[in-house]
């Protein structure tokens, strides 16, 4: 039986808790196996139809992760999709359809005015041109070299810091950081463009809340931005009703619109300054395109979200967890549960299925991975492995029906027998001690960079720092034999997280190997034993 929870997740913790920086390794190692299974291009090429990413060696996938961009977000509703090859029949004026649009848009979400941009990274980077140039043209062109500007910083709460924050700094703005309402009181100043506030938890509660940090903006005329990117759309808008002045959503993540879409909502004069601001229109925006199709087929997901029987929705999703858990739960030791998410961004229930690992002789992290691997590939939030317990996570709201029988029968035949696993192998001697300083040189895909790497070895351990291009972060790992591995990670101040994994050999006084960045890729590297009498 399941057990139903409440929980709280918030779009950064759903981040964190699905690990995306380690995502593209996961599938290129995949691919990179023995065993697993590929997709061999077909010798005509594109053929369109349900095997079209198998025709060009893609394999597709069971979505049981979430709206994640490196999953390709949602799936188009077939309303949708039809509007979007309706509207590619015809050619039309864009500003004319934008404004067409952004008066639609202001009808279905009671907002002032509406916009829809190339993404909600866009509609973040529109709005904040917005709110420093309004619209002006002679700023415009000039973006984003602000000198001369009269407002050119953006005050960003510490809560609200992160990866996604650079669609803001992109225009060129300063940020002004603030952790208290004091500091906030004294950070306002005639340069102050705009407040960006992203939304989740830490914005709903505590000293610098939305309704905070709005009250005291409005009281100056300064503009606040609300990025919602995975929320579910509200209407009357709950971040509108609380202050706000303008709020972005993405459109290809719960409204099921386009991947390539997202929405800009608010007061009518900034909406349509964002607009100016955005391609066709020449500038810096002009990278930043959407198109009649993704335009329309964004009011569509609109108009289709009004209609949509959300309730009925929930209850569905729950039903294929109950299809899951059921059929696993007949496996000796196997527990369910579900959690039911009362969080406007990511909303959707989540099975959590345990059990012992040594008792079921699987991990979470490997069952992970074979589904990922097998065929077809199934996407997870990711196995968990704490306290002699193993779990894995389903995220049914971007599956399709029948898929839920697919997901429960792979699991229950790899809870039921699972593969063997490999003993591991019995570590070796160092072939060199590493202990000292390394000099560097990684070749990226267009360029090289040195770096260094302080090293202390004990026994097979390997400690110390890893000097990047601007920061320090520390660095652990391994030597076996001849074989080398060692992992550094640093996030930086606005959020943006580098995880560097260096894998290679090593021949007394030179290493080299792969270089794996997580969502960044791979990169060759080698490295020398640091020549003190050169300085």
């Amino acid at each position: 039986m399941l057990q139903s929870l409440k929980t709280r997740w918030s779009r950064r913790e759903l981040f964190r808790r699905s690990a995306l920086l380690t995502l593209p390794a996961m599938f290129r190692g995949a691919t990179a196996e023995a065993g697993a299974v590929s997709a061999a291009p077909e010798a005509d090429g594109l053929r369109v139809g349900q095997d079209i990413y198998q025709s060009i060696g893609v394999r597709p996938l069971i979505n049981a992760r979430g709206t994640f961009t490196i999953i390709s977000g949602s799936r188009m509703l077939p309303e949708v999709r039809a509007a979007m090859d309706a509207a590619a029949q015809h050619h039309v004026h864009i500003d004319e359809l934008m404004t067409a649009i952004g008066a639609r848009l202001a009808e279905l979400t009671k907002a002032e005015w509406g916009m829809v941009s190339s993404g909600c990274s866009a509609a973040l980077t529109h709005a904040t041109a917005a709110c420093v140039a309004g619209g002006n043209p002679d700023l415009h062109v000039r973006i984003p070299h602000l000198d001369g500007f009269a407002r050119d910083e953006v005050i960003i709460p510490t809560h609200s810091r992160n990866v996604y924050d650079a669609a803001v700094r992109a225009v060129g703005v300063r940020i002004v950081e603030v952790s208290t309402a004091e500091e906030l009181e004294a950070a306002f100043g005639p340069r102050t463009a705009m407040i960006y506030i992203f939304a989740g938890p830490q914005a709903d509660k505590g000293p610098l809340s939305t309704q905070t940090i709005a009250r005291m903006a409005n009281q100056r005329r300064v503009p606040v931005l609300v990025d919602a990117a995975a929320e579910v759309l509200t209407v009357p808008n709950v971040h509108l009703q609380n202050g706000a002045t303008l709020v972005a959503y993405s459109g290809g993540k719960c409204i099921r619109g386009p991947q390539t879409a997202g929405l800009l909502l608010g007061r009518k004069d900034l909406v349509q300054a964002a607009w100016v601001h955005s391609a066709p229109h020449h500038g810096f925006g002009r990278s930043m395109k959407v198109g009649k199709e993704e335009a329309v087929a964004m009011l569509m997901a609109v108009e289709m979200w009004m209609k949509r029987d959300h309730k009925a929705e929930w209850t569905r999703w729950l039903s294929w967890l109950d299809t899951i858990a059921k059929q696993v739960s007949t496996v000796d030791g196997v527990t369910t549960s579900v959690t039911e998410t009362t969080e406007l961004s990511n909303r959707t229930p989540s099975l959590v299925i345990q059990w012992d690992p040594k008792r079921r002789g699987i991990t979470g992290a490997a069952i992970a991975r074979l589904l990922l691997e097998g065929e077809p590939r199934i996407a997870t939030p990711g196995g968990r492995d704490r306290d002699g317990q193993s779990s894995i996570s389903i995220t049914p709201y971007m599956m399709a029906a029948g898929e839920e029988k697919v997901v429960a029968e792979r699991l229950h035949a790899i809870l039921s027998n699972p593969p063997k696993q490999d003993a591991p192998a019995r570590t070796a001697a160092p072939a060199a001690d590493l202990t000292g300083q390394w000099d560097v040189r990684i070749e990226y895909a267009a360029n090289t960079s040195s770096h260094a790497l302080h090293v202390k070895q004990v026994g097979n351990r390997l400690e110390g720092t890893h000097q990047g291009d601007f920061v320090s972060r520390d660095l652990g790992g391994t030597i076996d034999g001849n074989r080398v591995q060692m992992n550094s990670s640093v996030t930086e101040r606005h959020g943006d997280a580098l995880s560097f994994r260096f894998n290679g050999t090593v021949a007394t006084d030179t290493m080299s190997g792969t270089l794996d960045m997580g969502e960044y890729l791979t990169a060759k590297w080698t490295a020398k034993r640091h020549d003190y009498r050169r300085g």
